[in-house]
């Protein structure tokens, strides 16, 4: 069974991994100037001494990328827990709001949030998942159903030395991290580290189209960037920086004023 899930796993992978590499390419791809300067802060900027536009661009753009490749990855990653879980215990994708994965096994149901990593979240959203695990036992158990609920974070890498969690409010769950998180989605003591190798699928390729887009909005936005935010003598002009970043209007520079 387990050559068998292995070979299931490459094929899925082979046939999806497109998939994450376009939507990093459409990323970027969509992406407006104006919307990366409103995320950031100037005053840092001003601060680090940034002079030149391509400096900046790029700054702001490799911070996007980064954190959305983050998000799209952990997407990604998500459906293939799903799909192994699916061929091992026979799990589905919820459609209870906050739960990614439900299935059977050892007479109880596992509900199951998945994240990428173990660092996922702050108080707020810890607190909402642990919400969410509570009005799905909810769920379950008004449906009839007398099987035993157990709520699990996974998380697709890291570690937690103490998995079993009792917050101070709402019922207890368990976080599974890397290797336990695979383990426990699939049975395979190594999925953890045999699903590494088939993610490489063709990537060179795929990083090449990649840079490729990257290369031309970098060009794109420090072009826009300097027509829009540098004075005649090609110095940044901050003060229009700081007005479009965060005035409550749009308001006319001192010298626009005059």
């Amino acid at each position: 069974m387990k050559n068998i899930l292995i070979k299931k796993v490459i094929r899925y992978v082979e046939d999806n991994i497109g998939i994450f590499h376009q939507k990093r390419i459409a990323s970027i791809e969509e992406l407006k100037l104006s919307q990366v300067l409103k995320r950031k802060n100037p005053y840092l900027f001003k601060a680090k001494y940034i002079l030149t536009a391509e400096k900046i661009v790029k700054t702001l753009v490799d911070a996007h990328i980064s954190s959305n490749e983050e998000t799209i990855f952990g997407d990604w990653l998500e459906g293939l827990a799903i799909f192994i879980n699916k061929n091992i215990y026979h799990g589905w994708k919820s459609g209870i709001p906050g739960i990614d994965l439900e299935f059977n096994k050892d007479g109880n149901r596992y509900i199951v949030n998945i994240k990428s990593g173990p660092n996922w979240g702050n108080k707020s959203q810890k607190e909402k998942m642990i919400l969410e695990f509570g009005d799905a036992k909810k769920t379950l158990s008004t449906s009839g159903s007398k099987i035993n609920v157990l709520a699990i974070n996974g998380c697709c890498y890291g570690r937690d030395k103490k998995p079993h969690k009792f917050p101070k409010k709402g019922g207890d769950y368990f976080k599974y991290c890397g290797q336990a998180f695979w383990e426990f989605i699939s049975g395979d003591h190594n999925l953890y580290i045999e699903i590494i190798e088939p993610l490489g699928h063709k990537a060179k390729e795929r990083n090449e189209d990649f840079i490729k887009a990257y290369s031309q909005m970098i060009n794109k936005f420090t072009k826009q960037f300097i027509n829009e935010f540098c004075k005649e003598d090609g110095s940044i002009d901050w003060e229009k920086i700081v007005i479009m970043n965060s005035a409550v209007v749009q308001l006319k520079t001192q010298k626009e004023i005059k």
